[in-house]
């Protein structure tokens, strides 16, 4: 029996905790900072119309009693590395939420380093991922690779109705604010917008072995041109729906990988994945993956084999098999 604990117990942890009980795994610690859940017993925050005999603590120690740490607290490595660090002290194996642990070298390579030195030292593996990134748009672009002989270019969307989302993602999106504000506000940091455009670029580039000369990524607000209402969520002629961003990496002088994320109100829901061959195309479509419960579910599964691939920080491109190669990487 796989015995998880969770260092974060937000509305990710809760779901992840709830799937992990579902599937037979034991909770067996959490840890969070805010009252209303510190002292209480999990299945009761969970609702499970009994108790666990395992509460909610303020302090890490806790999270020893685990095989593997599910950590959901925070987006930027800087800010979390000291949470995860200290798992890894204590000898336990972390999967985390946090987008730019993804890929981590590219923001941070020296926290990267040091945290592969620490992992390697306590024998325990670390990997960033999620749905997104981590999944739709990087591990599944490079899965879809597998038959190509050579890849020309990869393309990966995904749009979302962001009325159908949690409220704190419709917050750091900026829905239904001023267009301005909004733009101002991700000037600042004071919003995140989404977070992995570049991380995903870059783990698609991983898995084939390329070397990008450059990557760019950027992000824009949507302004509702009309009165638009979705799933209970009206947002106003000229106010803010949400946002569209992209990330693309470059070689030899072309785009070659491009990866899209759109999220407002009323947005149709899909994933489309594009592999552009030599002699051949191939374009794989979906009709919406629900994100946190597809986040939750690609925790539990990676949680499940991630001591298998350790020791050290590891990212989804060292899991995949499939190393795809590009034909910018064999031209004279």
């Amino acid at each position: 029996m796989l015995r998880l604990g969770f260092y974060g117990f937000g509305s990710i942890g809760m779901l992840t905790a709830r799937l992990a009980i579902e599937r037979g795994y034991e909770v067996v610690a959490a840890v969070d900072i805010a009252p209303e859940l510190v002292g209480r017993d999990v299945g009761e925050v969970l609702r499970l119309g009994e108790k666990l005999g395992v509460r909610i603590s303020r302090d890490p120690s806790v999270l020893s009693a685990a095989d593997v740490v599910i950590h959901a607290t925070g987006s930027y490595l800087d800010k979390v590395y000291p949470q995860i660090a200290n798992v890894i002290r204590m000898g336990r194996d972390v999967v985390s939420t946090c987008e730019t642990l993804a890929y981590p070298y590219y923001l941070y390579p020296t926290l990267a380093r040091s945290l592969d030195r620490l992992a390697r030292l306590y024998g325990v593996a670390v990997l960033g991922t999620g749905i997104n990134p981590g999944f739709l748009l990087d591990t599944l672009a490079v899965v879809l690779a597998a038959p190509f002989h050579l890849v020309e270019r990869i393309v990966a969307r995904r749009s979302v109705d962001a009325a159908k989302r949690r409220k704190p993602f419709q917050r750091k999106i900026g829905v239904g604010e001023d267009p301005k504000v909004v733009e101002e506000k991700l000037k600042r940091g004071d919003i995140t917008g989404h977070v992995g455009y570049a991380e995903s670029v870059l783990l698609i580039a991983d898995a084939a072995g390329l070397h990008l000369e450059r990557i760019v990524e950027g992000q824009e607000v949507v302004p509702a041109e009309r009165d638009v209402e979705s799933a209970g969520v009206r947002v106003p002629r000229g106010m803010n729906l949400g946002i569209k961003g992209y990330g693309a990496g470059y070689a030899a002088g072309r785009e070659v990988i491009r990866v899209e994320f759109h999220a407002y109100v009323g947005a149709e829901e899909y994933e489309e994945i594009i592999v552009e061959g030599r002699g051949y195309s191939v374009r794989w479509r979906s009709t919406g993956t629900p994100g946190d419960i597809g986040t939750a579910s690609v925790l539990l599964n990676i949680a499940e084999v991630l001591p298998e691939y350790g020791p050290g920080l590891l990212t989804m491109a060292d899991l995949v098999p499939f190393k795809p190669k590009f034909a910018v990487q064999v031209r004279r």
